[in-house]
């Protein structure tokens, strides 16, 4: 891009004036870890995207390091993932803030207790599991809505579509029923 300066007093145009950009932009250096902190805190790119109201696409390109987010963008990542604004922008070289790492280990380990009483049908291990649950909500109330980790892979409800939807069959399939 160029600009053009007016010169009044000559009444004429000078030479275009490239602008050039500073140095050090267009250099792929990470301007966030929101991939990290997303996976730290447990939450699949699914999820992320159904909670930002955004395709699985637009998420992954959002979450690429080297992405420029604007203010609103990293405020509803903040809103997602709940955690500090700052945990997202800080230097991808250092570790994740002490209070947002000790938060994605309670999380981890209340996934883990609700599958446990998910697949416990020895009663003993059932009040086991349901102390463990009520032990960690005491700790940190927000867990309670925490689900156990997906055995398969996460359960759609009836009214998602899954990505085969988005898919064509190809008519070679069907054989040719002109013959």
């Amino acid at each position: 891009m160029s600009t053009v300066e007016y010169n009044f007093g000559l009444g004429g145009f000078h030479a275009p004036t490239p602008i050039v950009p500073p140095a050090g932009v267009g250099d792929p250096r990470p301007m966030h870890r929101i991939t990290e902190v997303r996976q730290e805190q447990g939450v699949s790119i699914r999820s992320a995207a159904r909670r930002m109201g955004l395709s699985m696409q637009e998420v992954r390109a959002q979450e690429h390091p080297t992405a420029d987010l604007t203010l609103s963008q990293l405020h509803r990542w903040q809103e997602v993932l709940e955690v500090p604004l700052a945990d997202l922008l800080i230097d991808s070289s250092g570790p994740l803030s002490t209070p947002v790492s000790q938060r994605a280990g309670m999380l981890r380990v209340m996934k883990t207790a609700k599958a446990l009483a998910e697949c416990a049908d020895d009663p003993p291990v059932q009040r086991l599991a349901a102390m463990l649950i009520s032990q960690l909500v005491e700790l940190m109330p927000e867990l309670q809505e925490v689900s156990a980790w997906h055995s398969v892979g996460q359960r759609r409800t009836q009214d998602e579509m899954g990505r085969i939807i988005e898919r064509t069959i190809p008519d070679s399939l069907f054989g040719d029923s002109g013959s």
